[in-house]
């Protein structure tokens, strides 16, 4: 709470955990929050290669308000968020030696009245390398761009989420900049939370995943594998092969032994 801050001071803050939420009640003075995610030992960098970015995504609360947040990088400052903003996730990267921060700053207010400047965190390491991105804003080279054999076998062992099924709708949300793919799942074969739950015709659960509307999803027929990530507890889709164009491919990789794990096949 601001009400424990001396105007003008500056509190600082450490977030290390790989996703969590900062509420702060009557914002007086400035808040600085230093990004420290403890990296897996697989976002290490390779020897001979340059080291991989981490990335951090932030979606204000839809009652963000009293505050601005800024992204503190070699000494400048970004406008991140200004005072209530539109309830879009922001994403930037930096490399693990860069120092950045954090700088959220409160806005002058004639009176007391209660505000809350709230947002959720996502600090990652590899999003960068992965075949779809859920936000514009880390950029849109590959975001749309089919996904190779190789990215599918990936794919299919470190997704959040490996659903076999159709597409039951798209719908287009023009503000959010996202197409929302309706899912009727033939097989769960992997989810990290239950995204996928009973709902439509009996024995097949139903559930939503997002991309990007640029992207231009329609609806078609057919068994697909989806596989994809959390943000911000939904699902965003990654790599989507027809279900035969997968099995295919497992198939040629595994009489190759090039199949990074094992995956049931029917």
């Amino acid at each position: 709470s601001g009400l424990s801050q001396e105007a003008g001071s500056v509190e600082q803050l450490s977030l290390h955990c790989a996703e969590g939420s900062l509420e702060w009640l009557y914002p007086t003075g400035a808040l600085r929050l230093r990004l420290a995610p403890r990296l897996p030992p697989t976002s290490a960098a390779v020897k001979g290669r340059s080291p991989p970015r981490v990335t951090a995504c932030i979606k204000p609360s839809a009652t963000f308000r009293g505050a601005q947040l800024y992204l503190e990088r070699e000494g400048g400052l970004e406008l991140l968020l200004p005072e209530a903003p539109r309830p879009h996730a922001r994403c930037f990267s930096w490399l693990p030696h860069e120092k950045v921060a954090l700088f959220l700053q409160a806005t002058p207010q004639p009176d007391i009245s209660r505000r809350i400047a709230a947002f959720r965190y996502e600090l990652r390491g590899d999003w960068l390398a992965r075949p779809a991105l859920p936000s514009a804003s880390l950029g849109s080279e590959g975001a749309c761009r089919p996904c190779n054999d190789t990215e599918i076998l990936m794919a299919i062992c470190t997704s959040d989420f490996v659903i076999r099924g159709s597409i039951r709708s798209v719908s287009n949300d023009a503000e959010l900049q996202e197409s929302i793919i309706g899912v009727s799942a033939t097989r769960i074969h992997r989810q990290k939370f239950p995204l996928f739950q009973a709902g439509g015709r009996p024995g097949r659960p139903v559930g939503s995943i997002r991309t990007p509307l640029r992207c231009g999803v329609r609806p078609g027929p057919g068994s697909f594998l989806f596989t994809g990530w959390l943000h911000f507890g939904e699902a965003w889709l990654s790599c989507a092969p027809r279900y035969r164009d997968f099995q295919r491919i497992y198939r040629g990789a595994q009489r190759t032994h090039q199949n990074p794990c094992e995956f049931p096949v029917d």
